[in-house]
Formats: structure tokens, sequence, C-alpha cells
């Protein structure tokens, strides 16, 4: 039984060759490496797309880095050349003598000035003085403060105020009149270590006083503000003020006497702070200024007379401050850092750019950005200024650090990824589109012509045609094959229009030739020079020839033809110079160093326009205000022309190719480079040269075009 069973489960060789014919069969079914050929040629396509849009995204990352860097570390160097001229100017001069100054604290604080004291009594000497010292505050939408100490301890500890406010004509103090609420008045408060000072000051005309040029000055006589309106009120003694109102209304169209006229005043007033006065002489070395310079508060009203609402209040009106030295934070760059110090070495200040404000960033891409390589070091950049004052020359350290710069490209490359990968996912959708609408129908297309042509594979019309170049075993081999019906029908019908539009040029060719033989017949007939018509039809076969024609604007300068005479130069360019301001060209001068005329061999038509676009280039970048020369040297054989003019230079990898067409050397400002080509062309022509050099050891010191002709003989 076993031995049946063995036998049973053996192949015989039959079995296994209808077994191997079987799977033949089957692997003859299964479709080639070749039928997937144009599917994988497109998906490598698509691949190649996606590698490449990401390969030009990181090579914009790498080259946008790279021009960051250099990009910062040139704005760096202006950032510190900024700063520099900054503190240079007045303003920032009175910020560095006030580096504690915190405007943003509120009210009127008094500043160190640049000066011992200011004179109060001579109104054009405390304007200047204030103005060069950048100290005036604006209070309110007209009035103006400016409150400061000398710079000098020994003046006295004053503190000074001066300002301007606009009112009527200013009503002043009688003499010996208790009440002060009657006249125009400055009301003065000052908060120090504790103490309060007040002081009201009534404007008074002295005796003496005559107004100049119809305007009103007069003192301001200082009163401690609880004696004020008592009789025999004694002045304060060191108290000094005056005011200075100009005749003019500040509103156009008014006159001095009208109601709604209203004047410009200024004041001037010295505040004797014991506190201070004491301070300067309860030792032998004072400081100063003050260290509590910043906690001193100053109030000023100015106060019509009666009791209406102050024309000028601290107290009341916004008091935007002067310039400090926190104002430089604006111009400082994320990650840079301003140090200032004293001359001794104390640093006065410290000031840090704003950050950025916050904005995503991927992480990704941040470490993708710092691994990629540039040719610009990353290093923190350094850089120390100094700047002189009247107490010493202060020490500006400007620090920076270039890699900050990867955080700022890191927030762009995050919403630049986002049209990355927008562009990704478009090449995705792509794809999918033509693999499921287009690869996919051709795949059962084929599927279904193959079935059709082994359906009609006996029939004589598809073996009349010879595809036998365009069939394979690809889809479009088979389509090849199953389509050659409808190819055919249309190779009859493009036979049939080949034959149609045969006849149509035919017929088109006779219409031609009766339009031509009819204007021949009027070419005859209106012959003669006198007749319009033959104008209008010369005019007509001019522009033709012009529409139709195939030179280049080089071909058509180099063919020109040119007629070579003797030429009067000395003469020729004494009247270019008389009539370059004709042709828009201002300050020609000519200068001749022969004597009597100079002939050359030129053509005169030819010269001059060679000249005139020369000199036309020399204007365009000339120095504004300054001449264009021409000179006129003669050699025995040769004439030299030089024209000269004061502007910038031409870079000197350029001075060979600007007579090139459509080369500029220098700012074009709309020129398209012909002018200079003309010009060798015309001088060639002529048997002359034309050279440019560029003159003096500067940068603008201006540029030298020689033109050399052949002297007659």
């Amino acid at each position: 039984m076993a031995e049946m069973a063995d036998a049973g489960t053996t192949m015989s060789p039959m079995n296994k060759l209808r077994r191997h014919l079987r799977q033949l069969r089957y692997w003859r079914r299964l479709p080639s490496l070749a039928t997937y050929r144009l599917r994988i040629v497109l998906r490598m396509a698509f691949l190649s797309l996606a590698l490449a849009i990401v390969g030009l995204a990181i090579s914009v990352l790498q080259q946008e880095k790279q021009l960051s860097y250099e990009s910062y570390a040139q704005s760096f160097r202006k950032t510190q050349d900024q700063l520099a001229a900054t503190l240079r100017h007045p303003a920032g001069q009175l910020a560095l003598l006030n580096p504690n100054h915190a405007p943003e604290g509120g009210g009127l604080r008094p500043l160190l000035l640049p000066f011992p004291a200011l004179d109060f009594d001579d109104q054009h000497k405390v304007r200047q003085a204030i103005a060069m010292s950048g100290c005036l505050a604006q209070v309110g939408p007209q009035g103006s403060l400016c409150a400061g100490i000398g710079n000098n301890p020994w003046a006295g500890g004053f503190i000074y105020v001066a300002g301007t406010f606009d009112s009527a004509r200013l009503q002043p103090h009688a003499r010996r009149e208790p009440d002060v609420t009657q006249a125009h008045r400055v009301e003065v408060s000052v908060q120090i270590r504790g103490l309060h000072y007040r002081w009201i000051a009534p404007f008074e005309i002295p005796i003496d006083s005559a107004p100049s040029g119809g305007g009103m000055q007069g003192r301001l006589t200082g009163l401690n503000a609880q004696d004020a309106g008592k009789p025999n009120a004694r002045p304060v003694r060191d108290f000094r003020g005056w005011i200075w109102q100009s005749p003019v209304c500040t509103s156009a169209g008014l006159a001095p006497g009208d109601a709604a006229c209203r004047h410009s005043s200024f004041f001037s007033i010295r505040l004797p702070v014991g506190v201070l006065q004491d301070a300067l002489f309860d030792q032998a070395r004072p400081v100063w200024p003050p260290a509590d310079l910043d906690k001193i508060s100053v109030h000023v009203a100015v106060l019509p007379p009666g009791d209406g609402a102050p024309l000028l209040d601290t107290a009341r009106d916004p008091v935007t401050p002067p310039f400090s030295l926190a104002s430089l934070r604006a111009q400082l760059l994320p990650g840079e850092t301003l140090a200032i110090a004293l001359p001794g070495g104390a640093e006065i200040a410290r000031i840090a750019g704003a950050a950025n404000p916050a904005a995503p960033a991927s992480p990704l891409l941040l470490r993708l950005i710092r691994r990629l390589p540039v040719e610009t070091e990353s290093a923190p950049l350094d850089s120390s200024t100094t700047v002189a004052t009247p107490l010493g020359d202060y020490v500006l350290k400007l620090h920076g650090d270039a890699r900050s710069v990867n955080q700022n490209l890191g927030v762009v490359a995050t919403r630049v990824s986002w049209f990355v990968g927008a562009m990704l996912g478009a090449l995705l959708l792509a794809w999918l589109v033509v693999e499921v609408g287009i690869i996919r129908p051709i795949g059962m297309l084929t599927r279904r012509a193959n079935s059709v042509a082994r359906t009609v594979k006996g029939s004589d019309s598809l073996a009349q045609l010879d595809f036998s170049d365009l069939r394979g075993r690809d889809e479009l081999g088979v389509l090849a094959s199953c389509l050659h019906d409808l190819l055919r029908r249309v190779h009859e019908d493009v036979e049939r229009e080949e034959i149609r539009a045969e006849q149509e040029r035919d017929m088109w060719h006779a219409v031609g030739h009766e339009i031509m033989s009819p204007l021949q017949s009027l070419m005859a007939l209106h012959g003669n020079h006198g007749d319009q018509s033959l104008r209008y039809i010369q005019r007509m076969q001019q522009a033709i020839r012009i529409l139709y024609g195939s030179a280049s604007p080089g071909e058509a300068f180099q063919s020109g033809q040119v007629q070579v005479e003797d030429v009067d130069l000395q003469a020729f360019l004494h009247d270019v110079a008389a009539y370059a301001p004709s042709a828009g060209i201002a300050d020609v001068r000519f200068t001749s160093h022969a004597d009597g005329a100079v002939m050359a061999r030129a053509d005169l038509h030819a010269l001059e326009d060679v000249i005139t676009h020369v000199l036309h280039n020399a204007d365009r970048h000339r120095t504004p205000g300054s001449a264009i020369t021409m000179t006129l040297a003669v050699t025995e054989r040769n004439a030299t022309i030089t024209i000269h003019n004061s502007g910038s230079h031409i870079a000197a990898d350029l001075l060979d190719k600007i007579f090139e067409y459509g080369v500029s050397g220098r700012e074009s400002g709309g020129s398209r480079g012909q002018g200079l080509f003309v010009a060798k062309t015309y001088m060639a022509k002529m048997g002359g040269t034309i050279a440019a050099h560029n003159t003096g050891d500067g940068v603008v010191d201006g540029v030298v075009f020689t033109l050399t002709l052949q002297r007659s003989a």
C-alpha cells in the first residue's frame, strides 16, 4: 500500500511538462519591464522636480545666509558711524552729560548744560545757548522750556529756566501794588531733597525801559510764594528773570491791535536754590553736578491776569523731553549692545538693541541654517569710538554678534517654508492627477486595445499600414497598432487639406499679380518728380523697406559711409563749443595749443556726431556746476582733441569695453550704450582713433576722452 501511495504521489514526466507549460503561459501573460517604462520615467521626473525644489530652497537659504552675514557686517559699521554722529551733535552731547536723565518719569527735570552758566540777561545769548545745547522740551502745543544747571560749580548753584509761550499783550504789574494777580506772572517751584522752593514772579516794566520795535521787555521780580500779595513784600535777593515779547502776531493776517492777536514771548530766569548753594561751600571740593540731579523736579506755570487758565503749565501740559541716551536704542539692531564709558573708564550707560517681536521659527529649520556653510565668519563684532565733550572724551563701545542673524533668517525661512510646502503639495497633486487621471486610463485603454487587436488580427485594413517603427510592448506601441485605421483616415484628410491649401495659395498668387500690375502702371503714370503721388508711393516703399529690413543697429552703423575731406579743426571746435548750449550741454570751454588753422582729414558731419556723443556722455556724468573742457593739440602728423569732465571714474575693467555696442561704463541714466560705439565706428572710418582714461588719484577726479585724426598733407 505504501508503494502504491508513493507511486501515486510521484509526478509523471507528462504532468511535469504540462505544469511547465502552464507556468510559461502565466509568465508570458505578466507585463514586462518595457510596459512600465513610461510610468517609471514619469515618476522619476516628478521625483526629480521635488528634489530640485528642495535643493533650490536650500541653495537660496544658504545664499541668503551669506548675504545676511555680509549685510549685518555693513549695518554694524553703519550703526557705529550713526551713533558717533548722533552723539557728536549738540543734542547728543547733552545726552552724554546727562546719562541718567529719565524722561519717561514725567515732569520737567534740570539738565547739566555744556556751559558754565547762562547769561540770562541777554535774550540772544540765552536763545543761542539753549538752541545749541538742545535742551528745549516741548510743552503743550505751543510752549517750550529748558531747565538746566551750569557745568561749573562756582557759578553759584543756580537752576536756569528759559522758554517760550504765546499770549495776548503782556499786562505789567504796577510798582508798590501788593496784588500781583492783575498782571502776567510766572510761578516756579523746585522740589529737591525733601525741600520745596516756590516763587511767584510778576512781570514788571522798568522805569528806564523803552520798548524795541514795538515789542515789550521787562523783568520778572521774584517773590516767595508765601509773601506774594502782602504789603511791603521784599523780592528774593538772587532771583533774576526777564521777559521779551515780540510785536508780531503769531497768526498771519492779524494786526497787533486786534483782540485775537497773540504774541510769542521768551523768558529767562535764574533760580537761587539754597540747598545747592550751601552744599558748594560745605566742602573744599564740591560734587558737581549733584548726584541727585535726575531727582530734582521743576514746575513752571505762566499765569495770565486774573484767575484764567495758565498759558503754560508743566503739571497740566504734556512735556516732550529732549533727546536722551535711551533714544539710541532705536538705532541698534537686535543683538547689539552699546556701552558708554566716562573718560576715567567708569561705564555710565549700557543700551541693548530692541529684541525682535516674537515670531515662530521652526527648530528644524534653525538647525539646518546653523549647519549651512558660509564664507563669512560669524564671530562677534566689536568697535570703539571716542566722542569729545566739554567735560572730556567719552568712549563708545559697540558690540554685535552676526550669529543673531540665524534667528532672523529662521523666522523668514519658516514663512517661506509654507510656499515650498505648497509647491511640493502642488507637485504631488499634479502627480496624482497624472497617475490616476492619465496613466490609469491609458493602462485600461491599452488592455482593451490589445483585446481589439487580437479580435481583428486578420483584418486586411490593419495589414496595409506599416507601423513597425511605432509598435512595441508598451502602451503606446499597442495603441499605435490599434489606431492605424484612424490614422489612415486622418492621413487621407490631410492629403485633401494640402490639395485645398495649394489651390488657395495659387489663387492668392494670382490676386497678388493682378494687384501688382496696376501698381506698376501707377508708378509709370506718376513718375514725374513734381507729382505728389510719387512722393507718397516712395514713402510707402521706404516704409516697406524698413519694416522688412533684417540688419541690426550695429550692422547699420558699420555699413554707413563717410566722405573724408580737409576740415579746419580750430574753427570747427570753436563752433562746437559755442553752439553746445543749444544742444543742452552747458559750460563747454575750448582751448587750443596751436596757432592758426589746423587742417585734418575728417568727415565734418561724422566728426560732429562723434564729439556730440562724447559731450553728452561727459555732461551726464560730470559734477554739477563743473565745466567740460576741449583741448586741441597738434604734432607733425596728427591732431589730438581731448575732452575732459570732472566727475566719477569709469571702472577699470570697463575702460576697454565702453566702446562696444550696448555697454555703459558708469550709471547710464537711461543710456543704452550706443553713443560711444557710434563714435568709435566713425573715427575708424575717418582713419582716427578714440580712447578714454581716468584722471587724478581720487575717485571723482574725472575722465578724459582722446580723439586722434591725421593732419592734412
